[in-house]
């Protein structure tokens, strides 16, 4: 019986592939939508071993300096006869002994455990061995067969595991996720792929997202309005995507390279209707996987109907656990709340909240307080959505979390300004506090059909940091001072163009003039503003050909020469002595007729898409860097 050995019914062998994938039950209501270094062993090195005086061939030295540590090979006991120095690294030169009358050494003593490569071996102390046996795992001398290299990474299927101090066990690392076409690589023991975290970067594309469902006004969640996430492949083969609730797959299905295509899910009732109040949904939120990096948006709703918006969904590789909320005030007239939903991505997820100065007054539940505060346990896609109570606010709020979370922010339907018909649906998705800068570019959408001349909109400052100072070129007529985290103050209804600059991060969010203000057509729609320092030289976006007209609003450095659809934009207009130009584009159905379209400048621009309407609009970031500033 070789020491050490251990059960191999419990532990996973070192380096073994098993493992396998999990059936789950599918759910109805979800339809896809075209748009259009090893040690040497003993043979290596050139080495012959001796023989001991009883005839037995040594299996390992315990005398005359010879290490009984090899794990690639046998380990000999005795003397060379040989002086041959060439066999390899790590060989030792051995003086030549044969015919010296020198004694060899003695054979390694009785029980003693030595290795020959995977197989362990206990010494009979005669030149010879008790017993053999093969190791599952690893062998280690003076122990025999274990489990695990003891400290190892290694893989137990698509599972990464590290191997305990004793070898006996092995604890596991990650998960590799298959959906996301990540495995584990045996010969590092860790999960690979493109779409692993670490590969990927803190901007808009990614593999693992949460689409989630939001209040929304009752007589648009439901029937033929529908609720979509549209997936843009940006590489150069197609992508295979799945989308769950739950241990439940919804649907499976593949965009092809350099393509687009709606994924319509389910409305969640227990999110999107009512009045509130605030409340904590398990498994709440869809999780949408890739098996490459690809860029996610959500429509709610889907196609040209009234109280539309749409977000830009970022990646888990972008989350953070701290944002600060950009929303709108508590819509009197209808009694409909502003909003904010917190997702996790992890198990045990603890998320506190501190409400601004205008975000004390909500509907209480779920674990959250009528003043706003409040510490909830999430759990992987759940969604803690807050709702405003009467006279609330919660634009400023600040969520933290101690794991990454996302935060959807916006409004049930409200009126902008809250005097000025009709009301719409407001979300988008916060950035994280770590992304936020100092310095931003605010331009209003442009007016149906042509784009020409500005739709008026309403523009927040809010303070991710206290005793914040704000800078306008050219300058605009509110206060300059914003002294407590949360803090804001609110510009228009406008139609002025300019740059705010800060001494301190912030979040500038965009609201888009109601249809009665006088500016042609189209209702509410939120945008947060995309810092100078986030912008990019190319994108792959998408504007659905159902709308009535779709822009693009381009801005970037007076100079920078842009493409779209891989036309050059001509004309851009100065926005006054900030530096910058904007270039607005009527988009089409794109080269494909499906509503992609893509851009590449010859340095970094920033973009906003749009699409307006009779009583209706969306609005939504068409991408943006997300580094931590």
């Amino acid at each position: 019986m070789v020491l050490g050995v251990c059960s191999w019914t419990a532990v996973a062998s070192c380096g073994s592939p098993g493992g396998g994938g999990t059936a789950t039950g599918a759910m109805t209501g979800a339809t896809s939508l075209d748009l259009t270094t090893t040690s040497a062993s003993s043979s290596d090195t050139g080495v012959v071993p001796t023989t001991s005086e009883g005839g037995g061939s040594s299996g390992g030295g315990s005398s005359g300096g010879t290490s009984s540590g090899s794990t690639s090979g046998g380990t000999t006991g005795g003397s060379s006869g040989s002086s041959d120095t060439s066999g390899g690294p790590g060989t030792t030169a051995v003086d030549d002994t044969s015919g010296s009358g020198t004694e060899p050494p003695p054979p390694c003593q009785q029980g003693e455990v030595v290795c020959d490569g995977m197989v362990a071996e206990v010494c009979d102390g005669m030149g010879g061995f008790e017993s053999t046996e093969p190791c599952p795992g690893f062998c280690q001398p003076g122990v025999g067969c274990l489990a695990c290299e003891p400290g190892a990474a290694y893989c137990d299927g698509d599972k990464a595991m590290k191997c305990a101090p004793d070898g006996m066990s092995g604890s596991l690392v990650e998960d590799c996720d298959e959906l996301q076409g990540i495995t584990c690589n045996p010969d590092i023991g860790l999960c690979d792929g493109a779409c692993v975290i670490e590969n990927l970067q803190t901007d808009y594309i990614g593999c693992d997202y949460f689409p989630t469902v939001t209040l929304q006004h009752d007589s648009y969640n439901s029937g033929t309005k529908v609720f979509a996430a549209v997936v843009a492949n940006t590489a150069d083969s197609a992508a295979t995507i799945t989308v769950t609730r739950g241990a439940n797959v919804v649907l499976t299905d593949s965009v092809p390279a350099k393509s687009v295509k709606a994924l319509q899910l389910p409305w969640v009732p227990e999110l999107t209707k009512g009045l509130g109040p605030t409340k904590r949904v398990v498994d709440g939120a869809y999780r949408l996987r890739s098996d490459r990096p690809v860029t996610v948006y959500q429509y709610n709703l889907l196609y040209a109907s009234a109280t539309n918006d749409a977000s830009l969904l970022l990646p888990v590789n972008a989350w953070t656990g701290d944002y600060v909320v950009a929303s709108f005030p508590h819509f009197a007239d209808l009694n409909y709340p502003g909003f904010y939903a917190v997702v996790a991505r992890e198990d045990g997820t603890t998320v506190t909240l501190k409400p601004s100065t205008t975000g004390d007054k909500v509907q209480p539940g779920g674990g959250v307080a009528a003043d706003g505060t409040g510490q909830v346990m999430l759990d992987a896609g759940d969604v803690l959505q807050v709702a405003s109570a009467a006279g609330g606010d919660l634009t400023g709020t600040m969520v933290s979390a101690d794991r990454p979370v996302q935060v959807i922010a916006g409004h049930k339907c409200t009126q902008v300004p809250q005097n000025v018909t009709a009301c719409d649906h407001l979300e988008e998705a916060m950035f994280p506090l770590e992304s936020l800068a100092k310095e931003y570019i605010v331009v209003p959408t442009g007016q149906a059909p042509n784009g020409s001349p500005d739709h008026g909109q309403v523009v927040r400052f809010i303070a991710a940091e206290p005793n914040t100072t704000l800078t306008f070129v050219p300058d605009q007529p509110v206060m300059k001072t914003l002294t407590k985290v949360g803090d804001f103050v609110q510009l228009g209804p406008t139609v002025a163009r300019f740059k705010v600059s800060a001494d301190k991060r912030l979040l500038v969010a965009q609201y888009m003039v109601g249809q009665g203000g006088g500016y042609g057509e189209a209702d509410p729609s939120m945008l947060l503003a995309v810092a100078t320092e986030q912008y990019r030289k190319d994108y792959l976006f998408h504007a659905p050909p159902t709308w009535t007209s779709n822009f693009v609003d381009i801005i970037l450095k007076t100079g920078t020469t842009v493409e779209v659809d891989g036309q050059k934009v001509l004309g851009p207009v100065q926005i006054g002595q900030t530096g910058y130009s904007l270039a607005r584009v009527k988009l089409g159905a794109g080269p494909l007729g499906d509503g992609n379209h893509t851009i590449l400048g010859s340095d970094r621009v920033g973009i906003g898409v749009y699409g307006l309407q009779d009583f209706g609009s969306y609005w939504v970031v068409g991408g943006l860097d997300l580094d931590h500033l």
